[in-house]
């Protein structure tokens, strides 16, 4: 299969999406990165600067899974869902042809995120499902499909890791966290990772886990009921 990982920013595909997409890679799917803005507002070291640091930096991240990434470069901060970014999109999922998207959800913190998560849900249409990553900590997500990252985490860290002009170790220690607590939503064994995602099924894509790599396996829930004699139920 063909997936598409469209982030807003340089760093957003490794911070929120790239378990999932290594997990992809392993079953031997084709994957390709869309960065919308160039990431210039993410620090104080001249915007041109910045945002040929942030670019070599995300080729860098992607280069761990084989990726070269496609860069839109929009003005950092400015994103909206108007007829430019839908187009744009239209023309990249057009020639990329993906079985399936991966992006921001539309309740996410940034404006950016927002505005992209919007922009992709018009541009995909009839073309292929979109999926939505959590947002930072997993404030305001609701997701329905969770996949299991546990082997991808220290990838995922190396690959967060690469944006060193964004501080990363905190976005390491974040995403750890998250992964951790959704695993453990899932009934995962401890020690267990997992990225989840939310999903609104539109026609024609409704039912899409054949598409997704594996779920966390779940641990087996005792019936604590049944080990109680009769006697001691009430």
């Amino acid at each position: 299969m063909n997936i598409l990982a469209i982030g807003a920013h340089p760093d957003d595909i490794e911070i929120f999406m790239f378990g999932t997409l290594a997990a992809c890679a392993a079953r031997g799917d084709h994957l390709d990165y869309v960065i919308v803005t160039d990431g210039a507002k993410g620090g104080s070291s001249g915007a041109a600067r910045l945002s040929a640091i942030r670019k070599r930096e995300a080729e860098a991240a992607a280069a761990l899974l084989g990726v070269s990434p496609r860069f839109l470069g929009l003005a950092d901060g400015t994103l909206t869902a108007d007829a430019m970014l839908v187009s744009a999109l239209k023309v990249a999922i057009g020639e990329l042809e993906p079985d399936l998207v991966l992006t921001h959800p539309s309740n996410d913190y940034h404006g950016d995120h927002r505005a992209l998560s919007e922009a992709v849900r018009i541009a995909a249409s009839f073309s292929a499902p979109v999926l939505h990553c959590d947002a930072l900590r997993g404030v305001g997500s609701a997701p329905v499909y969770y996949v299991d990252v546990s082997a991808y985490v220290e990838a995922k860290s190396e690959a967060i890791r690469a944006h060193a002009s964004q501080d990363p170790e905190r976005f390491v220690v974040a995403s750890r966290q998250l992964s951790a607590f959704r695993a453990s939503q899932a009934n995962a064994p401890e020690g267990a990772h997992a990225e989840a995602f939310g999903f609104q099924p539109t026609f024609p894509f409704v039912d899409i886990r054949n598409l997704l790599p594996a779920p966390p396996a779940v641990r087996p829930v005792a019936n604590r009921a049944s080990r109680i004699s009769p006697a001691k139920q009430y």
